[in-house]
């Protein structure tokens, strides 16, 4: 008889039940056909590419375009060292083919396998290229090759002959050529029929790589990419990383002591980042460098290059008060200030802009202070008003542009933890982009995201790929829609291979308290008042910038489930500085993230427990990283609240975390070293008096362990008792199968044991 699977060792296995769910979707822009990813599999860590055939609508079918397994004649994957940390980075635990690049047309697609470069075809057999006059349909299902069956495992596949390590392939616009960049610094180009590879930057120093993103990039300005294709697939900018300014850090595994440490070059707060630069690089081997006072405005945050305008930049203050989006002229590298702003606070980056429309018009987001609102402009019209919060920009056109947004603060109804796809015509809106919380007549906005939930989308031409969760349900429902004349109509569904959990999440979703924090409460399944009584209370908070928790989806509080399951009542608060709200929301924890995050549990908490059975006498808190920070804080400095914590790779000092992160919130170290002093857990080591679980990953690059160890040596040195669970091998992800079951089982003996029943 088969042994009945429980819920740690399958949220484990499946990676939080990730693995077999479809993901990164690409829509050809003729809506002929969706390229994606997913496993075979809910337990199954090796996505494959796919694509979803829409050019018979009556009965779509999907074929795989690529499957890592047979490109690789079944061995096994070997990533490179740069390729760890750009999935470290990304918080990639799966495998097989992880990214993918297209053309514009999306009819081929470019990615790396065990630092090889491969490409494959996405169009059916008998298709040709948009714009060919041989291309036709016929009645053979897509994917079929001679003497191989439709579909057939990496049809029309194949390996390109690069030289190196291969990072980060994309092809160009037109598909004629692939550029890649390589783990010994260069960027490369060679033809999609495999020939004329050469380098198109390279220098002898390990230390300056080209056609890669920077470790603030990528951890913190959500920037992966070091390289654009020009529209015209002639040239590309790329950017130029030296790395020599940052200083070294080294991170070893005390478990394997004949290994060397791993060198990584980390900015500290308050020390020298990588000096980044960019540079316009011909096919035909000219350069010429792109010219911007990187003096002032060292952050390359983002690039945008399309048929719509020049090239832009966005380029940040070291403080992040102040940015720029420059043009930039290809033939000079010249750059010229398209639009400026500031904030006292910071300036926010926001996925999806700035870009043009294909007509000439900057596409960007922007906070207006008097509103309290986060609206989208486009050229000189502001398109949305403070009843929406809008968080990125997902496609845009000369007509309309998708974006998702939440509930502003001026919405009839909170609509708690909702996400939703909107489309906006852009030719109509307020003009006075000056005084943006005049913005009372917005465009003409439409809702794409018909049911309650958190949703995403993903658009080419009349065809938009949506994918929604819901509390009602696990996982994500995808839908592919086509629009015609106004009107959208479901034409197929990408199934999920994910496992479905052995249990289901009940959240109740609440504002809480005089701030209305949104939050949510999760009793044991078959909860009794009458019969159970009061319950003690875990806290589960991320609590921090960029980690919105209450959110309308199931997956989210599987965890938390489980944990009440056990007897608990657990409760998941986003106070101020959570993301989905407003901007006020979010930039009040400016110099004061300590206080003001922690203030927002308490709240939370307290009001709670006048509606829930919370014991509050018995009140216990557990996090990973922010919310590890924000569990050890807890029990420091409010043991009349909290009474037992863990606390999973905290940041213990500020000054040990990166520059673009900690300087945006608590300024520069060697000028503000009492807003430092205010956020260290580590001058507050003597006043633990309660139970506290340290666990943290020896390998972690990111929050790296002195953190944790310096703090345990800090509770050593005055006495304070506490656990300290260190993870050899582990980083800042714990994708371990074995780890990661155990570490829950672990954290609710030691909850259980600090929070005894009377």
């Amino acid at each position: 008889m088969a042994q009945e699977i429980t819920f740690p060792r399958q949220f484990s296995r499946t990676q939080r039940f990730s693995l077999g769910a479809p993901r990164s979707f690409s829509v050809s822009p003729d809506g002929r056909r969706v390229a994606f990813l997913r496993s075979r599999g809910g337990t199954e860590r090796a996505n494959l590419l796919f694509v979803l055939d829409l050019s018979n609508e009556a009965a779509p079918f999907e074929r795989v375009a690529a499957d890592p397994v047979a490109l690789l004649g079944g061995g096994e994957e070997h990533l490179s060292a740069e390729e760890r940390a750009r999935r470290e980075r990304a918080r990639e635990g799966s495998a097989g083919v992880i990214a993918y690049a297209t053309d514009a047309a999306v009819t081929m697609a470019a990615f790396s396998l065990s630092g090889r470069l491969f490409t494959a075809p996405l169009l059916a057999a008998g298709d040709s290229r948009p714009g060919s006059q041989t291309g036709s349909q016929t009645g053979e299902k897509a994917g079929s090759q001679p003497g191989s069956p439709a579909g057939a495992p990496g049809a029309g596949a194949v390996e390109l002959p690069a030289q190196g390590t291969v990072l980060d392939p994309r092809p160009a616009p037109d598909g004629r050529h692939v550029a890649y960049a390589t783990t010994d610094g260069a960027l490369r180009v060679i033809a999609a029929d495999g020939s004329g590879d050469r380098a198109l930057a390279h220098e002898s120093d390990p230390e300056v790589v080209w056609g890669q993103a920077e470790f603030i990039a990528q951890e913190e300005m959500d920037r992966s990419r070091g390289f654009w294709w020009a529209p015209e697939g002639d040239r590309l900018l790329a950017a130029r990383v030296d790395n020599r300014p940052v200083q070294r850090w080294w991170i070893a595994d005390p478990a394997n002591p004949e290994q060397a440490p791993l060198e990584i070059a980390y900015p500290q707060a308050g020390t020298a980042n990588a000096e980044v630069g960019l540079a316009v690089l011909g096919l035909d081997g000219g350069r010429v460098d792109v010219a911007w006072d990187r003096s002032a405005f060292p952050y390359l945050a983002r690039v945008h290059w399309s048929a719509g305008g020049p090239p832009l930049l966005l380029v940040q203050t070291r403080d992040q008060r102040r940015q720029v989006v420059l043009t930039v002229d290809p033939a000079t590298g010249a750059t010229a200030v398209l639009h400026e702003e500031s904030d006292p606070d910071w300036v926010e980056l926001f996925p999806g802009v700035p870009v043009w429309t294909p007509d000439g018009r900057l596409v960007r987001l922007a906070d207006d202070r008097e509103a309290d609102a986060r609206v989208l402009v486009v050229g000189d019209r502001v398109l949305t008003d403070r009843s929406l919060h809008v968080r990125a920009v997902l496609d845009v056109t000369a007509e309309d542009v998708v974006f998702t947004a939440s509930a502003g603060e001026g919405a009839e109804t909170p609509e708690i933890g909702e996400v939703h796809v909107y489309r906006v015509d852009t030719r109509h809106g307020d003009a006075d982009v000056h005084t943006l919380s005049s913005a009372d007549r917005p465009g003409e906005v439409h809702r794409l995201s018909d049911a309650p939930g958190y949703h995403s989308a993903v658009r080419g031409g009349p065809v938009t790929v949506l994918s929604s969760a819901a509390l009602d349900r696990p996982g994500a429902l995808v839908r592919v829609l086509r629009t015609e004349e106004g009107n959208s109509a479901e034409v197929a569904r990408i199934v999920s291979h994910a496992e479905t959990p052995v249990l289901a999440a009940h959240p109740v979703l609440a504002l809480a308290g005089k701030r209305r924090i949104p939050a949510a409460v999760l009793l044991p399944t078959g909860y009794d008042r009458d019969r159970d009584g009061l319950l003690p209370v875990l806290m589960a908070p991320y609590g921090g910038p960029h980690g919105q928790q209450v959110v309308a989806a199931q997956n989210i509080f599987l965890s938390a489930q489980w944990f009440a399951d056990q007897g608990f009542a657990v409760v998941v608060a986003d106070g101020r500085g959570t993301p989905g709200r407003s901007p006020a929301w979010e930039k009040a924890i400016r110099r004061d993230m300590a206080g003001v995050t922690l203030d927002d549990q308490v709240e939370a908490l307290q009001a709670l427990a006048e509606d829930f059975p919370l014991d509050l006498d018995r009140v216990g808190i557990r996090g990973w990283s922010y919310g590890g920070y924000l569990s050890a804080l807890a029990v420091l400095r409010r043991p009349d609240v909290f009474h037992a914590a863990v606390a999973g790779a905290p940041v213990t000092d500020m000054e040990l975390y990166d520059t673009h992160y900690t300087e945006r919130y608590l300024g520069h170290p060697a000028e503000e070293p009492e807003v430092y002093a205010a956020h260290s857990l580590l001058t507050d080591a003597a006043s633990l008096r309660r139970p506290l679980q340290i666990i943290h990953g020896l390998a972690d690059d990111n929050v790296v362990v002195a953190h944790s160890l310096r703090f345990s040596s800090a509770l050593l040195a005055t006495g304070r008792p506490h656990e300290v669970l260190p993870l050899s091998g582990v980083t800042h992800m714990t994708p371990q199968e074995e780890v990661a079951e155990n570490l829950l089982l672990l954290q609710v003996d030691f909850l259980r044991r600090s929070l005894p029943r009377p």
